[in-house]
């Protein structure tokens, strides 16, 4: 996250991107980000935090085309038949993907199969935040008033079978009490939603979250992940209140068309992780209690097939189908 690394990426970027041949040439029409997701989002805002940089270290225009609809699956199956040439990229959390299989009977497009991990993006713990006029101000006072009046709290996600969804359907089985669901068509419409007070919960991720807990419009009762945030120093994660799901999270990934040749996949992975450690994209990514996280396409791969493997089991568990 250095001005260092930032410097010396970009100075290596172009020849990266001349490397590989007929196989690996630069760009020579605009890259296209999808985010399957209604503008406002976290997935939007990495996007829109990355385009301009990009498109300096691509030498190429860069769009970003909110494509939302059917719980992210819309933009994730134009990116599965979209060419494998680099131009057309799933900037996503990627949770959807690991869901999808397990939610769906009957897919248009198959996430193992039809899409090329680029690169894990950034990982940011959920916040569980309330309106200020429900009566708790911690994480025991919360459970308490939800145990009291069972089903009176609505509780809102951005979508059935979310992993914010599923988060805290574990929880709340963990209080052993009761909430009323509540969905909406993306994280923003649900923190809207719980600011207005129309539900008085929410389980979101940080970096849209965070700045609604900082104005008061919204308190924080628990984080996940290994830390507490920086910004939030009084409210414990759902590991130290022994709470599951402890290390679920928004993440955001990049992939591309399944076929995109290895070459390409690693200009773009270079050219990404460039733009996310630039020094004014970092700072705000901290400050909305974001970590990069830019492995590549291996540990993306690898992450993708476990979280596939647990969110899906809980989803049959549950019986949860959305056809």
């Amino acid at each position: 996250m250095t001005n260092a690394f930032s410097r010396r990426a970009a100075l290596a970027l172009p020849a990266l991107l001349a490397a590989g041949g007929a196989t690996a040439q630069p760009l020579t029409r605009p890259l296209r980000i999808v985010v399957p997701f209604p503008p406002g989002g976290s997935s939007d805002l990495i996007a829109r935090l990355v385009q301009n940089d990009l498109a300096r270290l691509v030498g190429q225009p860069v769009v970003v085309d909110n494509r939302g609809g059917a719980a992210g699956n819309l933009g994730a199956d134009h990116v599965a038949k979209s060419a494998p040439d680099g131009a057309t990229v799933l900037l996503t959390d990627p949770g959807i993907l690991t869901t999808a299989p397990a939610l769906f009977s009957k897919l248009t497009y198959n996430p193992a199969t039809d899409l090329a991990p680029v690169t894990m993006l950034i990982y940011a713990p959920y916040i569980m935040a309330v309106h200020p006029s429900v009566p708790a101000n911690t994480a025991a006072e919360l459970v308490a008033y939800a145990k009291a009046n069972p089903g009176k709290i609505n509780f809102a996600h951005s979508g059935v079978g979310a992993v914010n969804h599923l988060t805290a359907i574990v929880v709340v089985q963990h209080w052993h009490t009761e909430v009323t669901e509540v969905f909406y068509r993306g994280g923003m419409q649900g923190i809207q939603a719980a600011v207005a007070n129309e539900s008085q919960m929410i389980v979101n991720g940080a970096t849209a979250t965070l700045p609604f807990v900082k104005d008061g419009r919204l308190r924080a009762i628990a984080v996940t992940g290994p830390r507490r945030l920086a910004d939030l120093p009084d409210v414990p994660t759902f590991g130290e209140l022994g709470w599951p799901a402890a290390e679920s999270g928004i993440w955001q990934g990049l992939l591309a068309p399944a076929g995109t040749p290895e070459a390409i996949i690693n200009q773009l992975h270079t050219a990404f992780a460039t733009a996310m450690r630039e020094p004014a994209t970092a700072t705000r990514l901290a400050n909305l209690g974001a970590d990069i996280r830019t492995d590549g396409p291996a540990s993306f791969r690898e992450w993708l097939t476990r979280e596939t493997a647990l969110w899906g089991g809980v989803i049959t568990a549950r019986g949860i189908k959305l056809d």
